[in-house]
């Protein structure tokens, strides 16, 4: 049986005049939930903003894609995702990935290690955040991370814990998710540190596929059944029009993929409302994504991919 559709909008801040109703009107429109990523710069503060979005809506999720392990302690990541968890009556999808935006490192001043260090520590960061939301103490001793009966995060209660979203988009990491996560964030490889212009095609269909059969193998060795995961896609360009003929070729031509790549790749919504309806349902029978997130700050494009997308296929 697969996974209801659901549909996300990813921002990096808000008008401070008028967030709280641009919040709340993306919440009247369908959305799920409202994700911030985790960079430096001038964008928000996720975990600041994302309690505020918390206290100025109802119903809406709220998560981060993805919170970088590097950035925050884990018992700090732990009890962080804990209070929005309450503070929003169970709303919260947290939200972590191993990092992977070098320029963020080097004006930090902080040492960017290899991919596989990376994955290391948020594999030992996810065993500590999650033994806090469980258990009265945690002590664990690992390469990267120590800690000594160190206490629960916060008393959870009935709520739970937070989901649990993992975002990557190689072997090592998407397998490591399919152990962990509650979603899964299927991204192209930023091995780089950086966006190029070879990225795009790592999101390929096929290659989507493929990203998908990793994860799945991480959930059937850790005894999980996989089909419980569910899968989300970030699109960053979204474009609902008749004809697309030269939007398709522009995108092709920049990103090495065909045109017939570009029309099926999760990083682009292109075409008419029954065109890309009918894609999204193709690919999640084919791939198990139903949790669509697009970009936010134009609300016309969010109004109309609401009442075209969202509405007939989420309700």
């Amino acid at each position: 049986m697969p996974h209801p559709f659901r549909f996300g909008v990813q921002i990096s801040t808000l008008p401070p005049d008028t967030w709280q109703a641009d919040v709340r009107r993306i919440e009247e429109m369908g959305y799920s939930t409202v994700f911030l990523p985790d960079h430096f710069g001038t964008q928000w503060d996720p975990t600041t903003a994302l309690a505020g979005i918390a206290a100025a809506t109802e119903s809406l999720n709220l998560g981060s894609l993805v919170f970088d392990v590097d950035y925050r302690h884990p018992v700090i990541h732990a009890k962080a995702a804990a209070t929005l968890h309450l503070m929003s009556g169970g709303r919260h999808e947290f939200g972590i990935g191993a990092g992977w935006m070098e320029t963020d490192y080097v004006e930090a001043g902080m040492a960017y290690d290899r991919p596989g260090i990376r994955i290391s520590r948020l594999k030992e960061a996810l065993e500590i955040i999650t033994s806090m939301w469980e258990n009265e103490r945690t002590s664990f001793k690992g390469e990267h991370y120590e800690t000594r009966e160190i206490a629960q995060a916060a008393e959870l209660g009935d709520r739970g814990r937070p989901k649990i979203l993992i975002g990557g988009g190689g072997q090592r990491l998407l397998r490591l998710a399919g152990r962990y996560a509650d979603i899964v964030g299927i991204n192209p490889k930023l091995v780089e540190g950086k966006v190029t212009a070879e990225t795009p095609a790592d999101s390929a269909p096929e290659r989507i596929r493929e990203k998908v059969g990793w994860i799945r193998e991480g959930a059937l060795e850790a005894g999980r059944n996989p089909d419980e995961i569910e899968l989300n896609s970030l699109t960053f360009v979204t474009a609902i029009l008749d004809d697309v003929t030269g939007l398709r070729g522009a995108l092709a031509k920049s990103s090495g993929m065909t045109v017939e790549q570009i029309a099926d790749c999760p990083l682009f919504l292109t075409g008419s409302a029954q065109e890309i309806r009918e894609r999204l349902e193709q690919r999640r029978e084919e791939t198990g994504i139903s949790y669509i997130v697009i970009q936010g700050g134009d609300e016309e494009v969010l109004e109309n991919f609401a009442k075209e997308i969202v509405q007939p296929l989420a309700g």
